[in-house]
């Protein structure tokens, strides 16, 4: 079993280390995922993930001390957020790439701004150098809630993506964090 030891900030939960998870974590987070498959163009897969899966990945999440934050309101799990290594390669070792996933009943809140507060701070910590967005280049909303935090844009490849039947593109922002 995974473990998980929380840290609670306000009703941000950060996963640091996994003492004890409660299946209901998995679920939540995995039905956040599952919808953001299903629904939108935020993650250019199509199949919904298992729970399985999901705890396949909290496993890589634990071993590789990156960290997940959760936005919980009432109880229930309604963002998380998290981030890895850039590229596997070791010259890449300064640079990360985070996602944001929000509920849809609780987008508009200021969730995900809360997230990105926190992922910044903890990256900065952390003494990496480049936090990248790999956005949808229609996520309006992404985007903006990208530049309200000073990200660049740094790129944009044309058609790498094809869902709900149309070409994707995929927007690059970054945020050089020594600043």
């Amino acid at each position: 079993k995974l473990k998980m030891f929380l840290f609670y900030i306000e009703t941000l939960i950060y996963i640091h280390t996994y003492i004890h998870i409660h299946i209901c974590m998995y679920i939540y987070i995995l039905d956040i995922y599952n919808d953001a498959i299903l629904n939108t163009t935020a993650v250019y897969s199509y199949k919904p993930q298992t729970l399985a899966s999901r705890e396949i990945w909290f496993e890589n999440k634990s071993q590789n001390n990156e960290p997940i934050f959760v936005f919980e309101e009432q109880g229930e799990a309604v963002a998380f957020a998290t981030y890895g290594s850039f590229r596997d390669w070791p010259a890449y070792q300064y640079s990360i790439e985070h996602s944001i996933y929000v509920n849809e009943h609780h987008r508009g809140k200021g969730i995900a701004s809360q997230l990105l507060k926190q992922l910044i701070n903890h990256a900065q910590v952390e003494g990496y150098k480049t936090l990248v967005a790999g956005i949808d280049a229609t996520n309006d909303n992404s985007i903006y809630l990208h530049k309200k935090f000073d990200f660049q844009h740094s790129g944009t490849i044309q058609n790498v993506g094809y869902k709900f039947d149309k070409w994707l593109d995929l927007a690059f922002y970054q945020l050089d964090l020594s600043k």
